[in-house]
């Protein structure tokens, strides 16, 4: 049965989908590389490609003049192995053991423990580190560099040590801190070079580093959030450039009239005042819906005609949803859209992130990796 699975291979429709709109995904590539054209970009496919589909956006980038990715673990490199034609960074330590598993050719690794970098020196230079430096976001990275060279020159010595990094702690908020965070990192990099280290990457900017740090000592970013179509900016300035990439739609199972003082959902937490229909779409807190969108108008019916948006009728249930469509035309098996990439459509991931109290990263992250996603 599996080898006639394979050889016919079945179109299986979805009831829900995510849609990647991968020439959004180029452009911001673009604008994010025109604010700094002598740096390297690295975006970060880490979490799923922040919910958009890891396979996905790898096969985006290969129509990109991107070199390298970055991930947190091995199984996200595998899967860029497969599907990306460049080098890939594992941002996380691993396990000891689990190096061995990795492909040396095409991978950089970010060390920051002495037993990880012993570790790997057995395998002579054809390991590619990247040493990272606590400069203070204190979660990861050697603090005291000086000392570290101290203990550990000969095994820095026997590994190619391709780049210095560091992470920013608060480039959303608080630019005196990075600015202090960019000394420090100044400051270890002279160190490494005295040491007689000439790392060839150096970097420290997530997406808001790099939109707001101006400096050419940094010579590569790992834009993540930006990449994806959304400004981590407060003031906005930069919400006009860049363009969301993800949308998520859903179908109409189940049509039924409601009369009025009926309810819908548990608890009945939601009772018409008037005749209505209710549209169930199979989407809910499992697919990553937050209970908190319970009542809110953010569904749109229709939405290749421009359709209304719908408000949910009730409590979002584990795998379903009713949507109050008052006496609208709807159908079984007609679209509705969940997650809008259109910033000023109610079911932006803006403003769901709103509505939730939330981060824009939770949302997107949260959206569940079963989902189907295809690149449009």
């Amino acid at each position: 049965m599996n080898i006639l699975r394979k050889l016919f291979k079945p179109n299986y429709e979805t009831f829900n989908r995510i849609e990647i709109v991968g020439n959004s995904l180029l452009h911001n590539l673009k604008y994010l590389k025109s604010l700094h054209p002598d740096a390297q970009l690295f975006p970060v496919l880490k979490s799923n490609a922040y919910g958009h589909g890891l396979l996905e956006v790898c096969r985006v980038l290969n129509h990109s003049d991107v070199s390298m990715v970055a991930v947190d673990s091995f199984p996200e490199a595998q899967i860029v192995y497969d599907n990306f034609k460049g080098r890939v960074l594992i941002m996380s330590e691993l396990p000891l053991q689990a190096y061995r598993y990795t492909d040396f050719s095409r991978t950089d690794f970010v060390v920051y423990n002495e037993e990880t970098l012993r570790h790997l020196s057995k395998f002579g230079k054809k390991i590619a580190v990247h040493l990272f430096v606590d400069t203070g976001m204190n979660r990861e990275g050697v603090k005291n560099l000086d000392s570290f060279i101290a203990r550990n020159q000969k095994y820095l010595e026997k590994v190619e040590l391709s780049g210095l990094c560091s992470h920013l702690s608060s480039a959303d908020s608080n630019t005196g801190e990075t600015k202090l965070q960019v000394e420090r990192f100044a400051a270890m990099l002279k160190s490494l070079k005295q040491a007689g280290f000439s790392p060839r990457w150096k970097h420290i900017g997530n997406s808001a580093g790099l939109l707001s740090i101006e400096d050419a000592m940094f010579n590569a970013y790992r834009p993540g959030l930006a990449f994806y179509g959304y400004d981590p900016l407060s003031d906005a300035r930069y919400h006009s450039e860049l363009k969301p990439a993800l949308n998520l739609l859903s179908k109409v199972v189940a049509i039924h009239e409601l009369k009025a003082g009926e309810s819908v959902s548990y608890n009945k937490t939601y009772t018409v005042s008037e005749n209505t229909k209710i549209a169930v779409i199979p989407i809910g807190y499992y697919e990553g819906l937050d209970m908190s969108y319970s009542g809110e108008k953010i569904f749109q019916i229709n939405p290749k005609e421009q359709g209304a948006f719908c408000r949910i009728a009730g409590r979002v249930c584990m795998n379903y949803c009713c949507v109050d469509i008052g006496q609208k035309s709807l159908n079984i098996g007609d679209d509705v859209k969940i997650i809008s990439s259109n910033p000023k459509d109610p079911n932006s991931i803006q403003n769901l992130a709103k509505i939730s109290d939330s981060m824009i990263y939770e949302v997107l992250v949260n959206v569940r990796e079963n989902i189907r996603r295809i690149v449009v």
